[in-house]
């Protein structure tokens, strides 16, 4: 299947090195097996195994803890590369390498990172969980608990929503030490799986990336050490604020990549498919529909790659990250519905990726932010 050209501005040679060596792992080992982690509602060991050996799961942890030590924009291409085969498999990588790696490389201890950065870059999944039941746009309004019990905290509650939660080993958790005090009581803590009191509670079925985990977790009387408090307590808004405007420029190349692989898919389906004497890619009306969504691809993978230069050169990119995930992720839905119309009823079925591609778009505009509050926070920086 022929590929789409990308702007030779938006890599340098060596991301250009290391992004071929990702795309032969998504095509060559990842694809093969995309259905059957679908059907299954798991993403398999074996693939698992491979993102670590390769290193795609420790893009920007320094060598000196394993990592690949390379740069935020680096982890941003694995991201895309990854989400142009399966977007399932591109948020796990998205959450280990854009929230929970860079929440302990920024704010972690010498001793925390010590401890954990290497477990992360050699085998251990990590998740990030902020949202509640009832804390979702409005992130701080936590009910979540955490008691100071002297040389450790108690932590109480249920949360919600955690991608990676039925793989993860280690967890970045936010509680509240003082409800009275609003956001200025949120704390991040660094939980592990076998902790006391702590348990995985419901995995979610969902419409899309069903093969990535979403789950809630129990924390009934969990004894955190005070050694696991992550940064400075009652900071974790700052935490969560400044990991989650990293992150959404990784959503955002998991809807460029998303993007990619359905209009690819829906190209190289109009060079086959024939109607009336000729295939329908020769048709105008194609054509110009072809041109108009690929533009589209295009200039919403300039804006997640300017969001991420930005951010790798220590620029201010908050508005421009929030940009470049409303259009990537509104792209993603039209261009992976416009592919489905393109194949018609083949585009309907299971057979074909295409209907995947639809189902797993709509998260974009839901999860680390919704449409309506990136619109929030660009218009709050003009």
């Amino acid at each position: 299947m022929s590929q789409l050209p990308t702007s030779l501005n938006v890599y340098s040679e060596d991301e250009m090195m290391f992004r071929d060596t990702v795309r032969k792992f998504a095509q060559n080992k990842l694809k093969p097996v995309v259905s059957e982690m679908e059907k299954n509602e798991k993403i398999a060991p074996e693939i698992i195994k491979e993102l670590f050996d390769l290193g795609l799961m420790s893009v920007e942890i320094p060598e000196d803890y394993d990592g690949t030590g390379a740069n935020f924009t680096s982890s941003i291409i694995v991201v895309e590369e990854i989400s142009s085969v399966d977007p399932s498999v591109g948020v796990m990588v998205d959450v280990q390498n854009t929230l929970v790696n860079n929440a302990f490389i920024r704010w972690g201890t010498d001793e925390q990172k010590q401890k954990y950065l290497p477990q992360l870059a050699t085998g251990k999944i990590g998740a990030y969980s902020l949202s509640e039941a009832g804390s979702g746009s409005d992130a701080f309004a936590l009910r979540v608990t955490a008691e100071d019990k002297g040389d450790h905290y108690v932590l109480n509650g249920e949360k919600m929503w955690v991608t990676n939660g039925g793989e993860a080993g280690i967890f970045i958790v936010f509680a509240s030490v003082d409800r009275e005090k609003g956001y200025k009581g949120i704390t991040g803590f660094i939980v592990e799986r076998d902790f006391p009191g702590f348990s995985i509670g419901k995995k979610e079925d969902k419409l899309g990336i069903r093969a990535s985990s979403t789950c809630s977790l129990i924390l009934d009387n969990c004894k955190v050490p005070k050694e696991n408090v992550l940064g400075e307590v009652g900071k974790g808004y700052k935490i969560a604020i400044e990991t989650l405007n990293e992150g959404r420029i990784g959503i955002g190349a998991q809807m460029v990549g998303l993007s990619r692989g359905a209009l690819e898919y829906a190209i190289n389906y109009t060079k086959e498919r024939k109607q009336f004497g000729k295939t329908i890619g020769e048709f105008q009306g194609m054509q110009f529909l072809l041109a108009d969504l690929a533009t589209q691809l295009e200039a919403a993978r300039l804006m997640v790659y300017n969001a991420s230069r930005l951010k790798d050169a220590g620029l201010p990119f908050v508005k421009e990250a929030a940009m470049a995930k409303y259009l990537s992720s509104t792209t993603a839905e039209r261009i992976s519905s416009k592919a489905i119309e393109i194949l018609g009823g083949y585009g309907y079925t299971k057979e074909y990726p295409i209907e995947k591609f639809y189902r797993d778009s709509k998260i974009g505009q839901i999860y680390e932010g919704t449409t309506h509050m990136q619109l929030m926070t660009i218009a709050k920086m003009l």
